[in-house]
């Protein structure tokens, strides 16, 4: 896969624990960390990615 526009979670803390997500040309969500955005990458629809990131929003008001 060729270069992504990545973009950095925006609760990323200051360093390279961070989670980078991208939309790949062919529509799929594209995510790796930020220390290596070259190394691994995950790729995942956009409805899991939406279900994934509804559920996270969830259940953060819930803390």
């Amino acid at each position: 896969m060729s270069a992504h526009a990545w973009q950095r979670s925006s609760y990323c803390a200051q360093g390279e624990a961070c989670v980078n997500v991208a939309e790949a040309r062919t529509g799929a969500i594209a995510l790796t960390e930020s220390s290596d955005p070259t190394g691994a990458i995950l790729r995942t629809t956009p409805a899991a990615w939406a279900a994934l990131v509804r559920t996270l929003k969830e259940n953060r008001l819930d803390d």
